[in-house]
């Protein structure tokens, strides 16, 4: 028999009573018994401060206004101060606390359940633990079997509908369970689903039983210190944000280093996985801990950028951005400042002057921390022996997703050479596994005839010294074009997502950027960004002008990117040049990650490919980037870090990271992942071939089949229950969908269902989402409500006004003109972004396409009614 959610309910506060929680659910049953609780709690917290008298009523009056003060991050902040400051009846100010983060024993912990709060509507939680009488963790379960979405949707209600102006704002952790899984969220209404997380053990073994998990994250030790400590407040987001376990492991493991030892070590994390979260969290820990001085080091100028940007995100001006080896000197040199972040570029030139190392002697004796990011480039060799000569008695971590190993050294020192033993290690199968970045499909095209043997069909072996020709050759560079430019929208699901292509040296990339310059249609953005040598040889007889297109291949590196930062500058109103490199690369950056916000100036228009050799192929994370086309050799970390620039989670419409090779890197892969991976990885990281996947969708078909054999059974489900199993079965059919897309070979001929019978269903399923969004505006709860519809796998292809005209063309000129009407209407009907110009588009398919003939200019027409429909709404 399946245990229902009051069992799991009752044996989860039996079992928070036996690890010491008071519970309380027979005095704290609504809101006023919440806050009389909260009253003698606070008293029993602050007895010294009170000289053992409890609240008068003004008094604590006075208190619950300064916790109402604010929403949840302004209460995150409040929960942390050492005391809050209260007006007493006596007229004098005292400070009480609200959680005691310097003795966390001294904390009350209590349990409650089934409190009642009237918001929108009358909601119930299931299980709620009270920190000193306040609501800090809030859990919602489900019975045996029924998926956790479902209970992170209903925490969504609880947030929109009930939370707001209550005590529950103070949450810091929600929970939610089924019995057989468990995951921790922090309270952030605008999260999705992928911010949930499970947690694990130290060797990121998944506890996944509710009584396993309560035991280990709920004991009263952990959870106030990991309330205390292992929570960051996102300054720029104005969003608390909780650490992943393997997070906690790693500031964890150096917080334990710095206390008890003198040695350092590294954090193998892979990449993706939230490093500069986690190091930044280690940096807060050891200065909090009294660290005189952090030191968090970069390898290039746009990292020491990114990182203090990030670091300030976390917590508003927490780090200054060292500009120049002077303005590192001062801050180095500065009791007070204690966190620095700078290259390591920037750090050697200060170690090698004189006049520099005077200013900041005092450290060489310090106990100090220095913290390296991506620790297997630049710190090995001369600059690594300058820091550790001087900085005697500082402790050295590093932080990597791709350590150097004996395999990778190229006989050279390995990152343990360098910092030690490894403290924690989450590597990519852990990661993928998890879900807390994506998996790859990696396809491998293009196979050239050996000509002295007709017979045999191979790869180009790129080591060979005979292929140099054949891979640069215009032909070959022209085939990889035409292709990229017709797999692109395959990939990219129509445009949603980006790309890039990595190729093996400027002069290939010049070939690649004219090569589309001649192909691509106008609507189609390339972009390009590299590094020149300031005194590279011309290969000319002098710098062109960047509009001049003749021998424009052989020009110097630098006026060849002047003439594409000149497109970029045409295509998006923007005005850089090479004399303002680094605003062109920040710009061009936030357009890949469609970032919009008071910087872009087109947000209209975002980059679809851009051409590189080295740059963003190492420390660039973008969400909406979803393809690498490689043509150049790969292997080991590299290759990891190239690949890993397109597996950043994002929504269900982005089921992987795509990966498509036009060199013969099969070996090099499979031998990276097996570095930093383990033998097996390639079943984890690789998604399924495409003919498994076909099989599935077929089986999933099968059953929803059982429920609704045609689109329009749909109509006859009757119960919440019948319509939510279709809803889920359907959204899986969904998901698979959008994996199989992005095959070369996806066909529906492979399917059992035809790809309009297919819309039809997709059509219902969205009917359902709109019928419930009404009963939800008419204030009526439905089990629907909490089913998440995954609306992003509903909406087509990227649909534009071109779309639209080709439509209305079709029709015109289709010579049955009544069916494709029908079926034009049909594809409207079920398209979401089509939706607000759908009445629009029917009425002149109805009214005005009858009276067109086949030569006539339908954009021209429409555009006409447009126009007209305009004057009479003005009207």
């Amino acid at each position: 028999m399946t245990q229902s959610e009051q069992q799991l309910e009752n044996n989860l506060i039996r079992q928070l009573e036996g690890l010491g929680f008071e519970n309380v659910s027979s005095k704290v049953a609504d809101i006023k018994g919440l806050e009389k609780n909260l009253k003698t709690q606070l008293e029993k917290l602050n007895a010294q401060s009170l000289e053992n008298k409890p609240f008068s009523e003004r008094e604590f009056s006075s208190v619950l206004n300064e916790l109402n003060k604010g929403g949840i991050f302004e209460k995150s902040k409040l929960l942390r101060e050492p005391n809050i400051n209260i007006s007493f009846d006596d007229g004098e100010s005292r400070r009480i606390k609200l959680f005691d983060r310097i003795n966390l024993e001294k904390n009350i912990f209590q349990v409650t359940n089934q409190i009642t709060v009237k918001g929108r509507y009358e909601n119930r939680y299931d299980v709620t633990i009270l920190v000193n009488g306040l609501p800090l963790v809030q859990i919602e379960l489900k019975r045996r079997g029924v998926e956790m979405k479902e209970a992170f949707n209903q925490i969504g209600r609880y947030q929109k509908h009930s939370f707001a102006g209550t005590l529950f704002e103070f949450v810091q952790v929600f929970i939610i369970s089924n019995g057989d899984e468990v995951k921790y969220f922090a309270n952030n209404p605008s999260q999705s689903y992928e911010q949930t997380f499970f947690w694990t053990d130290e060797e990121n073994k998944k506890i996944s039983d509710l009584s396993d998990f309560a035991e280990v994250f709920l004991n009263k030790e952990f959870l106030s210190k990991y309330i205390s400590e292992y929570i960051v407040l996102a300054e720029s987001g104005k969003i608390p944000m909780v650490l992943r376990p393997y997070q906690y492991y790693a500031v964890k493991a150096i917080e334990d280093m710095v206390k008890n030892t003198s040695e350092g070590g590294y954090i193998w994390h892979t990449t993706g996985s939230g490093k500069t979260l986690t190091s930044f969290k280690t940096s807060q820990v050891l200065v909090d801990m009294g660290v005189k001085k952090v030191l968090f080091v970069v390898d290039r100028k746009d990292l020491d950028i990114q990182t203090t940007t990030e670091f300030n995100s976390f917590s508003k001006d927490s780090v200054d951005g060292s500009e120049n080896t002077s303005s590192l000197v001062r801050q180095l040199a500065d009791p007070n400042k204690k966190l620095v972040v700078t290259t390591i570029q920037k750090l050697d030139r200060a170690l090698t002057r004189e006049n520099h190392l005077n200013q900041f002697r005092h450290l060489e004796n310090e106990n100090i921390v220095i913290i390296f990011d991506e620790c297997h480039r630049g710190q090995f060799g001369d600059t690594n022996r300058r820091i550790k000569d001087f900085f005697k008695k500082a402790q050295i971590f590093g932080f990597t997703g791709t350590p150097i190993f004996a395999d990778n050294a190229k006989g050279g020192m390995t990152t343990k050479d360098i910092f030690g033993e490894a403290l924690h290690k989450y590597i990519i199968t852990d990661a993928i596994s998890d879900g807390n970045v994506l998996g790859f499909s990696v396809e491998y095209v293009g196979r050239y005839r050996n000509k002295n043997d007709f017979t045999v069909e191979r790869d180009i072996e790129v080591e060979d010294i005979d292929t140099k020709e054949v891979l640069e050759s215009d032909e070959r560079v022209e085939k990889i074009t035409k292709f990229i430019l017709e797999d692109w929208k395959r990939k990219t699901k129509g445009g949603k997502f980006n790309a890039i292509l990595a190729v093996s040296s400027v002069e290939m990339l010049k070939k690649y950027y004219l090569a589309f310059e001649k192909v691509k249609d106008e609507d189609f953005k390339v972009a390009t960004i590299f590094s020149y040598q300031a005194n590279e040889e011309d290969k000319d007889d002098g710098s062109l002008d960047v509009e001049e297109v003749v021998n424009i291949e052989n020009q110097h590196s630098r006026d060849f990117l002047e003439k594409c930062i000149a497109d970029y500058n045409k295509d998006f109103s923007t005005n850089f040049s090479t004399q303002n490199f680094e605003g062109y690369r920040q710009n061009l950056q936030k357009r890949i990650k469609g970032e919009k916000k008071g910087y872009l100036k087109r947000e209209d228009k975002r980059i679809d490919l851009v051409i590189v050799v080295n740059m963003l192929l190492t420390g660039f994370d973008a969400k909406k980037l979803n393809t690498l086309y490689v043509d150049k050799n790969l292997k080991y970390h590299g290759l990891i870090q190239a690949f890993s620039r397109t597996n950043r989670l994002l929504n269900s419409d982005k089921p992987h990271g795509n990966v498509v090779i036009f060199r013969n890197l099969k070996k090099f892969t499979d031998d990276a992942l097996a570095l930093y991976g383990n033998p097996e990885a390639n079943q984890v990281v690789f998604k399924k071939p495409y003919k498994v996947q076909v099989v599935e969708f077929n089986e999933i078909l099968k059953k929803m089949r059982e429920i609704t054999p045609e689109y329009v059974s749909v109509d006859e489900l009757k119960s919440e229950e019948e319509k939510a199993k279709f809803i889920k079965i359907f959204r899986e059919l969904l998901r698979k969908k959008a994996s199989l897309e992005t095959f070369l070979e996806f066909s529906f001929d492979d399917l059992n269902i035809f790809a309009q019978e297919f819309e039809n269903y997709k059509g219902k399923y969205f009917e359902l989402y709109e019928n419930n969004k009404k009963n939800v505006e008419k204030e009526k709860e439905s089990i629907l409500d909490e089913i998440d519809f995954e609306l992003e796998l509903v909406v087509k292809d990227e649909i534009n006004y071109d779309y639209i005209i080709s439509l209305l063309v079709k029709i015109v000129n289709g010579g049955n003109r009544d069916e494709d009407v029908k079926k034009a209407l049909e594809q409207i009907k079920n398209n979401l972004k089509l939706k607000s110009k759908r009445e629009l588009i029917e009425k002149f398919i109805k009214d005005n396409l009858p009276q067109l003939d086949k030569n006539a200019d339908v954009k021209v027409e429409f555009e006409r009614f447009l126009e007209k429909e305009k004057e009479l709404y003005l009207e």
